[in-house]
């Protein structure tokens, strides 16, 4: 998967799959399922740093993950998601550390933002830097927003978004994902637009669907919001395989004699 064929999928009316990814086993896994688009997410901060939110994730933190995500891919379209305060400041900034990205393996980034950002993607398109845009509920403006809440249900804010979207297509972004956004706007707006569509609590008509891995693999239940699946319980097999070493080993019943040396 590369970027022209990412974005040729939405006229071939192929939905899409993308789902992020933090390190080399995951990595394997994903794609031996077959999926060819990982996001390198700053979801990271909240399901692998225990964090509150996103905020504190760095530069130097995403660009790790990216490479050990990218060095292990070999068919999947890797993006690199630019952490808080790596392209608020400058356009400068923007372009900088999105080429990093691309020199830790990424493909392509995600930036948050509707209008305000509009200058980035346009610098960061003419650069030679694919762009997947980020509107809706954005991680990065949770202190803004009063918490992880759904955008665009009034008529004003629709609106707004709706105008966000076409100016980020006209930017240049080559995809969009669409977070905790009413089903009937993300609708709208998927209609509107001739790059895919990539929604995550944002209903069915979007050109394809997001998740973060460890919600989907039931991994990480410290909050569940509402458009998350769980596809498997995987704490709940771990626990189950921890309490059963831990009590062979106080046992004696681990190891055996088939897990000994002679």
């Amino acid at each position: 998967m590369n970027v022209p064929e990412f974005k040729q999928r939405k006229s071939q009316g192929e939905k899409l799959v993308v789902v992020t990814a933090y390190d080399a086993l995951f990595t394997r896994i994903v794609e031996q399922a077959g999926i060819e688009a990982i996001l390198v997410g700053d979801s990271l901060g909240v399901v692998v740093q225990g964090k509150a939110n996103t905020l504190s994730v760095t530069m130097d933190e995403m660009l790790y993950h990216t490479r050990l995500v990218a060095q292990t891919a070999v068919k999947s379209l890797v993006i690199g998601d630019m952490p808080f305060m790596s392209y608020q400041a400058s356009v400068e900034d923007a372009v900088r550390n999105a080429g990093l990205f691309l020199q830790a393996g990424a493909a392509a980034i995600k930036i948050e933002g509707g209008n305000q950002v509009i200058d980035r993607v346009e610098a960061l398109t003419r650069f030679g830097i694919p762009v997947m845009a980020h509107i809706g509920m954005t991680p990065q403006s949770v202190n803004q927003y009063g918490g992880y809440k759904v955008q665009g249900k009034e008529g004003d804010q629709a609106e707004a978004m709706l105008a966000d979207a076409k100016a980020l297509e006209d930017a240049g972004a080559f995809s969009l994902v669409l977070e905790a956004v009413p089903v009937a706007l993300a609708k709208t707006i998927t209609e509107h637009l001739s790059i895919p569509t990539i929604g995550i609590g944002a209903g069915p008509h979007c050109d394809g669907q997001i998740l973060v891995l460890y919600d989907l693999l039931g991994l990480f239940d410290d909050f569940v919001p509402k458009f998350v699946k769980p596809y498997a319980h995987l704490k709940a097999d771990a626990l189950q395989a921890l309490s059963r070493f831990k009590e062979e080993v106080e046992c004696a019943k681990f190891p055996s004699d088939s897990e000994s040396y002679h």
